[in-house]
């Protein structure tokens, strides 16, 4: 598949091995694999399956630490290119997120500083980063559970001059804009007013569990309804390319997936309606 600097995607699951035959059945328009998963010599059968029906499969990584003081890995960066390649990609995602200093790894995907220095350095790395990659690369906002005390830049504003230095898309999590506005008081609705929402490659939509009033993203359960509220919010303000749900354990049955995306779906019109 050629790349595009907007590839209309559709609706979406995240591929998973465990559930690979739940998405083979599923009426999707395109799945996306975890990166680090994937040997590029040796795509899974059902990823290849769902590309021989013109099903589009987008690489996600975690763990390139684009948002750290390091440049990104030239071997992580070669693995996601070949991914991108193996699977004849429209686009590359990953995280805007700090992961590891030296071969510390932190375990999580981990806010960066929202300082113009900060903005300096990640420039940078995304600019290197697109330079290695075939495809067009986008990055997601991530969950927080704390945030950094000497921030110069609300999420918004940092992720706009990040996407107007380099030209990097964007992939908006609004489960992650809910986890924010939970967690931080962070909300969700005034940060979609800041994005550019134009430079939007897809979106992601997952559920949660709330513990002692913190809310964890475990991407276990069923989106809630406040989140499909913002993602309603965000349709009412633009059409997204493309909308994927991500499940990542504690798997419900085919048909109860397949009403989750029913759900998406309904939130999706619900948005469009609004926009007229």
């Amino acid at each position: 598949m050629a790349a595009t600097d907007r590839a209309e995607l559709g609706v979406g699951i995240g591929w998973r091995s465990e559930i690979d035959l739940t998405v083979e059945r599923l009426d999707v328009d395109f799945v996306e694999v975890i990166a680090e998963n994937v040997d590029p010599a040796r795509i899974p059968k059902s990823l290849a399956l769902l590309r021989a029906r013109g099903v589009p499969v987008i690489p996600h990584g975690v763990a390139l630490g684009i948002g750290g003081a390091d440049r990104p890995g030239a071997a992580r960066l070669a693995h996601l290119a070949a991914c991108a390649e193996a699977l004849e990609a429209p686009l590359v995602s990953e995280h805007l997120a700090f992961v590891r200093e030296g071969d510390l790894e932190a375990g999580h995907l981990l806010p960066v500083p929202r300082t113009r220095e900060a903005l300096t350095v990640i420039a940078e790395n995304v600019r290197l980063a697109q330079a290695a990659l075939p495809v067009p690369l986008a990055l997601e906002n991530v969950a927080a559970l704390f945030g950094w005390p000497d921030d110069e830049l609300t999420e918004a504003e940092f992720l706009g001059e990040l996407v107007e230095r380099t030209g990097v898309k964007l992939l908006v999590d609004v489960a992650n804009l809910y986890t924010n506005q939970v967690n931080l008081g962070l909300d969700a609705r005034d940060a979609l007013d800041g994005l550019p929402l134009g430079e939007l490659a897809y979106v992601h939509v997952a559920g949660g569990h709330l513990h002692g009033g913190v809310w964890h993203d475990t991407h276990t359960a069923a989106a809630p309804e406040a989140v499909l509220d913002i993602l309603a919010e965000l349709c009412g303000r633009v059409r997204p390319p493309g909308v994927l749900l991500e499940w990542d354990d504690d798997y419900p049955s085919n048909t109860a997936m397949a009403a989750e995306l029913d759900r998406i779906r309904a939130a999706m019109a619900r948005g469009r309606a609004a926009r007229g």
